[in-house]
């Protein structure tokens, strides 16, 4: 019988996690489909109950779901269940399982191009779920030094406090971090300020950006956000959402099937529905 996974959000309709899994499928030989289901927050239960009902392999759950969701399942792995938010459950055996595959995705999308983390100093912009599952994954990863900044700083204190994982870390206004830029060898842009259609805008200044810095936005559409291009112009090196979005599908994938899927196909296939290519 097909298997059959999905992934539970409100919107939906913009999800690339259809095209890109069902691709996997296809390409490995496996009988299951992929399907996006728009599910509104009042009925997020009766949605679960259903699936179960189904005895649905997996699902993905991204906005607003992530943290309603764990209430509904039958265990939730440790990362997860610090972050607070689950993004991918496994139907093991007939027990949902929850995961947060966001931070690690993103980890992995890091090292791809940075090999040792540990020791460098990093800036997270924002405060949201996103930064909250990086940089608690950084923080679990050993990195020693993440600092944040946020409009509201009460909310990157929370984050701090939060987090069961020891990393030495300050919060800093936007015009601090903007004066402290040159100290960090990573930053980290968490927001959704320079998404389309709004790609014009940028979080802070890059005027004490230093040339070896790395500057990682999560945002893939555009593909070069304004705050990228910016730093690229500084001569710094970049990295957009793309890697982020592929590797947490990937692991996801790994976690249903055992399968390690293949980032290149997965990634062109991404950047083919997008239109474009990375600069």
């Amino acid at each position: 019988m097909k298997k059959l996974y999905a992934v539970i959000g409100n919107p939906i309709a913009h999800s690339m996690s259809p095209l890109m899994h069902n691709d996997l499928f296809q390409h490995y030989g496996i009988d299951a489909h992929y399907q996006a289901f728009a599910i509104k927050e009042e009925d997020l239960a009766e949605a679960v109950k259903g699936f179960r009902a189904m005895n649905m392999s997996g699902f993905n759950v991204t906005v607003p779901h992530k943290v309603a969701i764990i209430s509904l399942l039958d265990d939730v792995d440790p990362l997860a269940r610090s972050i607070g938010a689950v993004n991918t459950v496994a139907n093991e055996n007939g027990r949902l399982i929850g995961y947060n595959t966001d931070g690690s995705g993103y980890v992995k999308a890091l090292k791809s191009e940075l090999q040792e983390l540990k020791e460098k100093k990093v800036l997270i912009i924002g405060a949201g779920g996103a930064a909250r599952a990086i940089y608690f994954t950084l923080a679990f990863e050993g990195v020693a030094h993440i600092d944040l900044t946020n409009r509201t700083p009460t909310k990157a204190e929370r984050l701090v406090e939060e987090c069961p994982y020891h990393a030495k870390s300050n919060i800093l206004s936007l015009n601090e971090a903007e004066e402290q830029l040159a100290a960090y060898d990573i930053i980290i842009q968490t927001t959704s300020l320079g998404m389309s259609p709004n790609s014009e805008c940028k979080v802070l200044s890059l005027h004490n950006l230093k040339e070896s810095a790395f500057v990682s936005d999560i945002i893939y559409n555009p593909l070069e956000t304004e705050l990228l291009r910016q730093a690229r112009d500084k001569g710094a090196k970049t990295q957009n959402g793309i890697q982020m979005f592929v590797q947490q599908g990937a692991l996801a994938f790994e976690i249903w099937t055992n399968v390690k899927p293949d980032i290149n196909r997965m990634t062109n296939k991404v950047l083919q529905q997008l239109g474009g290519t990375i600069c």
